[in-house]
Order: structure tokens, then sequence, then C-alpha cells
């Protein structure tokens, strides 16, 4: 699966429309809100990660694009800082994608940055903040 996060700006044309559940339903995206704000007769903002297939979600920004809703993406840098971890593994338990895992026998907590989305589910859920996440965000020209 293709996993990415976005911030979304929605005009306020389009702010009592049914887009997401269309991104559900004609492109079979997955999706989790991070963040809205979306009010009636106003601009909306989302964060929205986007889940499914690589050419799905090209299609489904080709349709936000054509309903005039402007997509960034935010590029969620994670970072582990070994001083700080002592392997308890509590972020194994809640990364969604598993770039943090447990490899056994020696019962290593791995951090795998390929697979990492940048939710960020880590940082908070790391009992000695050793995980931290910092966000560039991308303008993509070509939509992936």
């Amino acid at each position: 699966m293709y996993t990415r996060i976005y911030f979304l700006r929605f005009p306020k044309e389009t702010c009592d429309q049914p887009i997401i559940y269309q991104l559900v339903r004609r492109y079979d995206i997955e999706f989790n809100i991070l963040k809205a704000d979306i009010l009636p007769q106003r601009e909306g903002i989302m964060i929205l990660e986007l889940k499914g297939l690589r050419e799905n979600v090209k299609e489904s920004l080709q349709y936000l694009h054509d309903l005039g809703v402007k997509a960034e993406r935010l590029a969620g840098k994670i970072r582990r800082d070994e001083e700080r971890c002592f392997q308890c593994g509590a972020c194994t338990g809640i990364c969604p994608v598993g770039a943090l895992y447990i490899r056994r026998p020696e019962m290593a907590v791995i951090f795998d940055p390929d697979k990492c989305t940048g939710c960020g589910l880590c940082v908070t859920g790391c009992p000695v903040r050793a995980m931290e996440v910092s966000f560039d965000n991308i303008v993509e020209e070509a939509l992936v």
C-alpha cells in the first residue's frame, strides 16, 4: 500500500460536497483525518492521510485538483534519539505501517525509516520522547 499525508485547502464553493466520500467510492482510497477545519461558505483545511494503490492515490489527487482543492504533501521526518531510547517497545504497538518493530531473539527495537509515513503516532507513544518528528511542506507540482 502507498501512504502519504497531505494538507488540503478547500475553496468555499466545495465545502458542502462529499469530496472525501468520493475518494473512497471512486478511487478505493482509505483515509485518516488528522485535522480538519471546514465550515459552510468558508475556505476549509484538512490534513489527511491517504492510503491505497499508488495509481489510485495519483488519480484521487487529480480529482481534488480538478475541483480546485489545493494539495500539498506533508513529509514527516521521524528520527529516533538513540541515547534516549531504552528499547521498551511501546512504539512498536502503535506504528500503523510496521516501521518500528521488535527484532527477535535479541528483542531490539528497530526503526525502518523507509517504511515510515511520518504520522507521528510514535512520538506521542514514546514514554521517554526518544522519537521526534518534523514536517516539511513539499508542494507536489506533478501530483505525486
